[in-house]
């Protein structure tokens, strides 16, 4: 990086504190980028979890027993490191926001369960697409703790099943050819009245997640998007920053 480039940087840094330090309501969006410190694999990068496993859609899920197999047996690979799998810099930068009042709300798209490890409370978290710490029975409703299932889990007698109704079990997140939880969208829409827009770590372009910076942006929001790659949204932006979460918050010192 030259010298102009770090100035330049430098500058729009400092323009970026004092918008946040005179933000009251802050909204952050985040995707795979921002838990990519904490070794947990995007979905469209050489080698993420799209280039390992053809996935399994949600019809195929319920109608398929063979598919509903391949589905947990891939879950279960993933699960260890998910299970032990730590907030990064990142995520903590949305948690001091939130001890200091600043947090309106907080969108991702990540199914890690990294955002509530770091400590978010989740009256300011929409996991728009699920999230893998919990498992949903399709049928009753009931939610379960993942370490409960995943802990006793033997695929050699067959996938779990709900140990109330009977009825089929899953990780609490949306697959493929599912529909987003209503009640989800209806939150993260209420957040996206904010002041201050954070897109961190995400491409922005699976929608409607990804339209979610663009709304808040015509609500009157400033939008700063942090990620390695360009977005659609970047002629938007108020600022953009083409770096790693951890290496913007150290710029930053919060």
């Amino acid at each position: 990086m030259g010298i102009d480039s770090d100035i330049d940087n430098r500058t729009k840094i400092d323009s970026f504190k004092r918008i946040l330090n005179a933000s009251s309501r802050v909204t952050g969006f985040t995707g795979a980028g921002i838990s990519t410190e904490s070794g947990i694999a995007d979905y469209r990068s050489k080698g993420g979890i799209w280039d390992r496993f053809q996935p399994v859609y949600f019809d195929e899920f319920l109608s398929d027993p063979a598919k509903r197999l391949l589905y947990w047996q891939r879950k279960v690979e993933l699960w260890d490191g998910i299970k032990n799998a730590q907030p990064n810099s990142g995520h903590y930068f949305f948690k001091r926001l939130h001890d200091s009042g600043k947090l309106f709300g907080l969108i991702t798209q990540n199914i890690d369960g990294l955002h509530e490890k770091s400590g978010i409370p989740k009256d300011k978290l929409v996991n728009i697409h699920g999230t893998n710490l919990e498992v949903i029975c399709l049928q009753c409703g009931r939610l379960t703790d993942a370490h409960e299932v995943f802990d006793s889990l033997d695929l050699s007698v067959g996938v779990p099943l709900c140990a109330i109704c009977g009825g089929l079990l899953k990780p609490n997140t949306i697959s493929f050819g599912q529909e987003l939880n209503p009640a989800d969208i209806e939150r993260a829409t209420g957040f996206l009245n904010c002041e201050l827009m954070i897109a961190a770590g995400s491409t922005l372009v699976v929608h409607p997640a990804a339209s979610f910076p663009m709304i808040a942006k015509h609500n009157g929001a400033k939008l700063a998007i942090i990620t390695l790659s360009e977005t659609p949204l970047d002629s938007y932006a108020d600022f953009v920053f083409n770096m790693k979460l951890g290496e913007f918050v150290k710029l930053i010192g919060t």
